[in-house]
């Protein structure tokens, strides 16, 4: 039998405990690190740091603000005002009283220039705010050891490892795929590449009427493209209301959008520069081939959660891809957290950035609050449409009495001096308390005016506290107090 010395083995163990030290020695230790600096991530790494938490936030983007502020939310806007500014000076400026001499062009490279800066300026202020709270920003992949550690693959420089006593994920959604069509982000592009487009195309078909899709046809729409929606529902918008996706499709529809409802696709093919499509309606049968010069994929986006290796510490995922946790955002392992997309509910920034500070402070406090009933959601087509609450159907679904109160901004005085009529304001309010159940809007800067409707939802405001609060004249809110004032009495100006 081979026998080693004592002295071997003393040099041995010494080598092992030094190794040891050194490990330990470079391995980063803070209260809290946040997988993912999307808006959930940061927020929820900012919140924890003000807390007096040790702080740490992991993105292997290289840029912070997740999707929403580089592949999502922001450059869509961005595009979005800005081909809505060219728009309005090349078809809405002459009944101004505004002549235009010369021909109004859009140069393709400067539109997306501009779109890069706000996206640059954005991105970069959020490392000064962690830099301002004291968190700390380490570049690169995170994914779990164990319940305490985590291995980060930098994007320079060595891998290293993080523990902390508490995690947060919030590693965010990623494009659902179409099974069968291959996504090159060229002439067949996700969200992603349509932000990103080179030239106009003559032809854009767009797979999916919900709001990606409906955001994105406005876009190219206003820049010359002839766009088709192929929605496989019968109806576009996904959750809105259902009379409001009927008027704001017939209101896109004026605007050039034509739209193919109850249509499922059955191919997608590129032959060269251009992409053949098959297409079925889904109750007749009736197949039809069209061709576009680029196909976008918006079918929705799933939670994200490659490379995070949450198996290794045996966290638990729902039949949708995303990971289970308990009303305070707990994980089947009390440490480990999880926000935003890549759990229940909408995939919405906001929400995200909600369900952060609320993590946060669970860690730090015990509790937390997010009113899922109260979460608002926006399309920034022209008109806006946006809304807050419940909705017409889930109301009739669940069996509750309502009154509705509509008014239309075609008799608001700002809406009529401003030349822009289009749309609605709608309070769906409880039959007997008057208490606001839901809001709905179509119109100009509908997205800041449904914050006036969550703040009622939050508060339990009724219809009759709307309108019986002064609001500014000439504005657009006052069709929102006489839309309140419908649903218990007389509107005023209509």
């Amino acid at each position: 039998m081979l026998r080693t010395s004592s002295a071997f083995r003393g040099i041995s163990n010494r080598s092992v405990r030094i190794a040891q030290f050194v490990r330990n020695a470079s391995t980063k230790e803070h209260d809290v690190v946040v997988i993912g600096g999307g808006p959930g991530g940061y927020v929820a790494a900012i919140k924890a740091a003000q807390l007096g938490l040790d702080t740490a936030c992991i993105e292997k983007r290289g840029k912070l603000g997740g999707t929403c502020l580089n592949v999502g939310c922001i450059p869509s806007k961005a595009l979005l005002n800005n081909t809505h500014l060219y728009h309005q000076i090349k078809h809405d400026s002459a009944h101004r009283g505004i002549e235009i001499s010369g021909d109004v062009t859009v140069d393709v490279a400067k539109l997306q220039a501009a779109k890069d800066k706000a996206v640059d300026g954005l991105t970069s202020g959020i490392e000064m705010l962690f830099k301002k709270n004291k968190v700390t920003y380490y570049k690169g992949e995170g994914s779990f050891i164990d319940e305490h550690n985590l291995k980060v693959k930098a994007l320079e420089g060595e891998d290293f490892e993080v523990k902390a006593k508490d995690i947060i994920i919030a590693t965010g959604s990623e494009v659902t795929p179409f099974p069968g069509i291959e996504i090159d982000e060229e002439r067949i592009v996700s969200s992603t590449g349509a932000l990103s487009l080179k030239e106009v195309p003559k032809r854009l078909a767009i797979i999916g009427g919900g709001i990606i899709g409906l955001e994105m046809a406005s876009v190219y729409a206003r820049l010359g493209s002839e766009v088709t929606i192929i929605e496989f529902q019968k109806a576009i918008g996904a959750s809105m209301d259902g009379e409001v996706a009927k008027n704001i499709q017939k209101i896109l529809g004026k605007q050039g959008l034509k739209f193919k409802l109850g249509t499922k696709v059955t191919k997608g093919v590129r032959e060269g520069d251009v992409v053949k499509i098959g297409v079925e309606d889904v109750k007749s049968g009736k197949t039809e081939d069209l061709e576009a010069d680029v196909l976008l994929v918006a079918i929705g986006r799933r939670p994200h959660t490659d490379g995070l290796n949450f198996e290794a510490v045996g966290l638990e995922k729902d039949n949708k891809g995303r990971l289970v946790i308990d009303s305070e955002y707990r994980t089947n392992k009390q440490n480990i957290r999880v926000i935003g997309d890549v759990t229940f509910g909408a995939m919405l920034a906001h929400k995200a950035e909600e369900e952060g500070i609320a993590a946060a402070e669970y860690i730090k406090k015990g509790h937390g609050h997010v009113n899922y009933g109260n979460i608002p959601s926006v399309m920034y087509t022209h008109p806006e449409v946006a809304w807050v609450g419940a909705n017409e159907e889930e109301l009739k679904a669940a069996g509750i009495k309502y009154k509705v109160g509509k008014f239309p901004f075609i008799a608001n005085s700002r809406a009529k001096t401003n030349l822009d009529t289009d749309g609605f304001v709608k309070f769906l309010a409880d039959a007997e308390t008057q208490r606001v159940l839901g809001v709905h809007i179509i119109g100009a800067n509908a997205g800041e005016m449904i914050a006036e409707g969550g703040l009622a939802l939050e508060y339990g405001a009724s219809t009759e506290d709307i309108a019986r609060t002064c609001h500014a004249h000439p504005t657009l809110s006052e069709a929102f107090k006489e839309a309140a004032l419908g649903t218990f009495d007389k509107t005023i100006n209509f």
